[in-house]
């Protein structure tokens, strides 16, 4: 692990609006910290997802109680890297989480709140399947302790639901939205565009309808054909690429004139409803993940100042459940270099319509931001970014060409 040294004395922080030639400033205290859970199963799997997800087997269903129990062994053996720091938020993913009765969601957030802090704000997120069976569920998760339900909507057209593998039907995604404004203050419906043979026009159906429930966030994203997926080998028929554009133009200009905030990549929200959770990864946070599959990234004390460290716990469910069985619940750690650094926060911050404060850059980094200040100039002269003392931003092109222009900052650039 290449340890990352703080520049600077003394421990104080750079104060916001830093300049983007300032010395880097010496971290007084790790980023704010996160939990995520992975529930790794679902009842069928989405021909278009590359998650770690899988499907019961001969009409089995998860094991449960064992899952769990796991769970909180993996936590426990986690404890001495997160020790004393207050949680912010959880997020609770997968697979399909509202699988999970009610009873084992109480056991396993009672098990979490017994070993971890959390702030009393702390934002908690549950992604759920619209089905039946999960929606009635709902109100059992939010006595749980879940403030915040994410619904897997994709679409509302039948025709585009069962192109897509999904389980739901358009009436069960209504009524799951209606239910989940029952239970929960913030929610968010996550709705794709660019679906096999879909027109502007059914797309732009699709979000009259979801704008129709007043959801407080909306993810909208388009349809891409991942590899190791059913769709990369069989691909389907989507929408050329000008279409899609047409269509991401017209999301976009529906929603900002209905009053939502496109603050991330393929985020909206109403004023004070983003994703707290989601907000911490984008701005290099730190994140424990637990569960099979689950990716973690922790700021570490060492004895040369800090180092920024990556996890992964083992992938496949029955492993998993060996592994932490026997007390290796992770498979893999790497420290990240301080070579790797600079591309890693701005592949995150720069997702943040808004952008960020340079000074953000080195509280999470440790290092100077002279070290891109010319490839950030550069993107500037471009008409990728816009730079100021206070805020570095991506301009309409360079949320357009992201990709592009992220790989400028990669270490072999």
């Amino acid at each position: 692990m290449i340890p990352i040294r703080p520049a600077g004395s003394g421990g104080v922080l750079a104060a916001p609006g830093a300049g983007l030639a300032g010395d880097a400033p010496g971290v007084s205290e790790p980023p704010p910290l996160s939990l995520y859970v992975h529930l790794p199963w679902c009842i069928r799997k989405c021909p278009y997802c590359d998650f770690n997800s899988h499907e019961f087997r001969d009409g089995d269903s998860p094991p449960e109680d064992r899952y769990v129990d796991a769970l909180i062994a993996d936590l426990e053996s986690a404890l001495p890297s997160v020790w004393g720091r207050k949680v912010s938020s959880i997020f609770i993913g997968g697979g399909t989480p509202s699988l999970l009765s009610g009873e084992a969601l109480h056991e396993l957030l009672n098990a979490v709140r017994m070993r971890l802090p959390l702030l009393p704000e702390a934002e908690v997120t549950l992604e759920a399947n619209p089905g039946t069976a999960e929606a009635g569920k709902f109100a059992a998760f939010r006595a749980a302790g879940v403030n915040r339900l994410s619904l897997g909507i994709q679409s509302f057209n039948d025709r585009h639901l069962e192109a897509l593998g999904r389980i739901h039907d358009s009436a069960e995604a209504r009524a799951a939205i209606e239910l989940a404004k029952t239970h929960f203050e913030r929610f968010n419906l996550d709705l794709m565009y660019g679906l096999p043979q879909q027109s502007q026009a059914e797309a732009m159906a699709d979000l009259e309808t979801a704008l129709s429930f007043a959801p407080p966030h909306l993810s909208c994203y388009q349809l891409t054909l991942e590899p190791n997926t059913l769709f990369a080998a069989r691909p389907p028929q989507l929408p050329e690429g000008d279409t899609c554009a047409d269509m991401q133009d017209a999301i976009e200009a529906r929603l900002a004139a209905a009053g939502y905030v496109h603050y991330e990549t393929s985020a909206f929200a109403r004023p004070g409803y983003q994703c707290r959770h989601n907000l911490n990864y984008w701005t290099f946070g730190d994140y424990l993940g637990i569960g099979a599959g689950a990716h973690g990234k922790l700021t570490l004390p060492d004895h040369s100042g800090f180092s920024v460290q990556r996890q992964m716990r083992w992938k496949q469910p029955k492993q998993y459940l060996e592994q932490v069985a026997a007390g290796q619940p992770v498979q893999e750690q790497h420290g990240v270099g301080a070579d790797e650094l600079p591309f890693e926060f701005l592949m995150n911050a720069l997702r943040l319509n808004q952008g960020f404060d340079p000074a953000l850059f080195e509280q999470r980094t440790g290092l100077p931001l002279l070290l891109v200040r010319g490839e950030l100039e550069k993107a500037a002269r471009e008409g990728l970014l816009t730079l100021a003392p206070d805020c570095i931003a991506p301009t309409e092109r360079g949320r357009r060409f992201l990709n592009a222009l992220l790989e400028r900052f990669l270490p072999d650039a």
